[in-house]
């Protein structure tokens, strides 16, 4: 967290639910849905409602639709696969909505097969060919994008949600909803209208970090000598402490290297971003923010120097490039009206309301080294209720911002997951409109039924 402040307000900053003159703005649109960030859930959600027969409306800040995927690079598909200690393949247990983004990737080339991560598998994806993929999904789907538009504040009716109040460089106006679907990943309409938000474990949250891409590398001879796993061998480890001991800026002992579409390319997880003062950094804060991304800038060619020197294969490589921004984790998690435990995790939890199923490990970026608790041979399912918050109407989330203990979103948080978070935030939607009902009405059950119904496994 910022060393200023641990709340959802930071000095100079105020987070309110509507301008004061939002009844003199233009209406841009009067739709069933708006959609608040095109990133993994966001685009599942406003596909997933307009191809359900709904009039959408998604905002993106962003020129490009992809979120912590592309503008973070965070580059993979994680959340897939169960883990394993055996020696068999990889076995997918998730589908839904996210087997048909992957699908649609590898039709054009742009996402790997499976590539060993520790005891379970993930893939690549090209972040080009993401963006391509999302524009053509939202299209077909009808939906109205709006991208280079940021949501500046709530349209309220006492509690009842009634649309956003966006932002660009034409000016604000209103856009008008009966249903809000906030993908934001930060809780953004969330928190501006008022609703209950946490910041990880008493305001502790995870490291942000800055994926890259190093080109021009002898993929074979960076292979026999990495080896089938894309988290790095001991004696990549001993080598970073070994570089850090001599004053270089390594501050991750363990780093992953991941296989690209593209020849001679990989892409680096590599970076640990804390303050200049050691302080944990909290990416809702802009001064954090901008810390974040220079510091990030600067770790990148320590680890390109690093990689350069010492593994096979990448001594004439180059940084291709970075993130849009750095690699965020988590920022604010909702209220919501029921949490997932980190119990509920580690016990592998089934339930009849679960609508999204993980088999991703408790992956927590925070202190000196990531920690991993496997989940072997197993999944846990999400509860609908985990995305609705505990007040507010006519509002859901969709994405990493779901109500989870800290633990627990360090499993929840990823690739696969948020794609069916927006799916589900759909059908829940579907349903809320066409009973006339409010989200804390609609049966997980239910909504559980249409997502296996749409090919989900679960």
């Amino acid at each position: 967290m910022s060393g200023r402040q641990a709340r959802s307000e930071f000095p100079g900053w105020r987070l309110g639910p509507a301008a004061d003159d939002a009844a003199e703005l233009p209406v841009l649109a009067d739709v069933d849905v708006v959609v608040v960030g095109g990133g993994a859930a966001g685009v599942a959600a406003a596909t997933v409602a307009a191809e359900g027969g709904l009039s959408v409306v998604l905002i993106e800040r962003y020129g490009f639709c992809g979120g912590a995927a592309v503008a973070g690079m965070s580059g993979t598909i994680c959340g897939l696969y169960l883990a394993t200690e055996g020696s068999g393949g990889p076995e997918q247990v998730v589908r839904g909505f996210t087997e048909r983004f992957r699908a649609a990737l590898a039709d054009r080339g742009g996402v790997t097969g499976p590539q060993q991560y520790g005891r379970t598998w993930t893939v690549a994806h090209d972040p080009l060919v993401w963006r391509e993929v999302a524009d053509a999904l939202l299209e077909s789907a009808g939906v109205r994008v709006l991208l280079h538009t940021a949501v500046s504040g709530v349209l309220l009716e006492g509690d009842e949600h009634r649309g956003v109040i966006v932002e660009s460089n034409a000016g604000r106006a209103v856009v008008r909803a009966a249903r809000t679907i906030d993908a934001s990943g930060d809780a953004a309409v969330v928190a501006r209208a008022g609703h209950g938000t946490v910041f990880g474990d008493n305001g502790v949250i995870q490291n942000p970090t800055m994926f890259f891409r190093l080109g021009n590398v002898d993929v074979d001879a960076f292979d026999a000598a990495w080896g089938e796993d894309t988290i790095c061998a001991p004696w990549v480890t001993e080598a970073i402490e070994r570089a850090r001991s001599d004053g270089a800026d390594l501050p991750r002992s363990k780093i992953w290297v991941f296989r690209t579409t593209r020849p001679g390319e990989l892409l680096v997880n590599a970076t640990r971003l804390v303050g200049r003062d050691g302080r944990m950094l909290n990416v809702i804060d802009p001064e954090d923010f901008t810390e974040a991304e220079v510091l990030g800038r600067r770790q990148v060619r320590e680890y390109a120097r690093f990689l350069r020197r010492e593994v096979p294969g990448c001594a004439d490589a180059f940084v291709v490039d970075t993130g849009v921004e750095a690699g965020i984790r988590q920022t604010r998690s909702i209220l919501a009206a029921e949490t997932l435990t980190n119990d509920d995790v580690v016990s592998c939890r089934k339930r009849p309301d679960g609508v999204v199923r993980s088999p991703w490990p408790i992956e927590l970026h925070a202190g000196d080294r990531p920690k991993l608790h496997w989940l072997l041979e197993d999944f846990y399912e999400i509860p609908y209720l985990a995305l609705v918050p505990r007040t507010g109407e006519n509002v859901i989330v969709a994405g990493r911002c779901l109500g989870a203990e800290h633990e627990a979103l360090a499993s929840a948080r990823v690739t696969a997951q948020c794609f069916e978070y927006g799916h589900a935030a759909a059908t829940a939607t579907l349903l809320s409109i066409r009973k006339g009902i409010p989200y804390r009405a609609v049966d997980g059950a239910e909504v559980r039924a249409a997502m296996r119904t749409a090919g989900s496994d679960l």
